[in-house]
């Protein structure tokens, strides 16, 4: 494990780089032997720090869900980060380009919770009796670290590259609709660039999310009633540019947009 003084400043440096809108350079570069432990130690005292300043934390994001994103990046299990409530927005939302770095976007299904989910041992029926509703979301991400020769160590450290995340449409309850089959298109500037379904998220989007608390538990922590959590993919990440505007069109789920300002 790294000293808690080197975590400590990694935490630091995440943070300025966050709050002054640039990257800094690759973890893994500087501390050779990091490891993912030591990256969840690092995201955990950003987060503890975060919530310590004032944000709120609504939620969890899951990350690195489909065999090609493991492959690319060495692992063979998602990862995690924090959402806090000044990264959510709404529907039709204009958001400044520049608040972010490295800006790409996922289309996703956040469930939000009206029940905690506990591990170790939740499974997907756990997830699903919690779940009040379901609702299209895109999440951007924003990587503060280099990108060229980044690892799922720098990746985990930066909050898993959340930077933030639209939602809306129409929410259903898990029980009037087959997830699994859950498609979207997504556009960039009225052009079709990405199209996926949802059972691309290990088999049922649904999994992340108990593969999510399992995790948690081992550390003594858990999903809590009124939590977002945006399951994970299931499109390949699209880059924007300022002044794009983005929209996924999820069927009888409805549309979400938003411009990148």
């Amino acid at each position: 494990m790294l000293p808690t003084e080197a975590i400590a400043a990694i935490a630091d440096e995440l943070a300025a780089a966050e709050r002054d809108r640039r990257t800094i350079p690759l973890l893994t570069a500087r501390y050779p032997g990091m490891t993912v432990a030591d990256s969840y130690a690092v995201q955990n005292e950003w987060r503890r720090r975060g919530v310590a300043s004032g944000r709120k934390p609504v939620g969890r994001k899951i990350g690195l869900t489909s065999k090609v994103m493991q492959a690319a990046t060495g692992i063979t299990e998602p990862d995690y980060g924090a959402i806090f409530a000044d990264m959510v927005y709404d529907n039709g939302s204009v958001i400044e380009h520049g608040r972010f770095a490295n800006v790409r976007i996922e289309v996703e299904l956040a469930f939000v919770l009206c029940a905690p989910v506990d591990g170790p041992g939740a499974t997907i029926f756990d997830v699903l009796r919690a779940t009040e509703y379901v609702v299209p979301a895109l999440e951007i991400l924003s990587s503060r670290i280099d990108l060229p020769g980044r690892t799922i160590v720098d990746t985990i450290s930066d909050n898993a590259a959340m930077g933030g995340m639209v939602y809306g449409g129409n929410p259903v309850r898990p029980s009037d609709i087959d997830l699994r089959w859950v498609c979207a298109l997504l556009y960039r500037n009225e052009t079709i660039e990405e199209s996926g379904v949802a059972a691309a998220v290990l088999n049922h989007p649904a999994t992340g999310v108990a593969w999510l608390a399992n995790k948690l538990g081992e550390h003594g922590d858990r999903l809590d009633a009124g939590e977002i959590v945006l399951a994970g993919s299931f499109t390949r990440p699209l880059w924007v540019e300022q002044g794009d505007t983005i929209l996924a069109d999820y069927g009888p789920m409805g549309t979400i947009s938003c411009r990148f300002a």
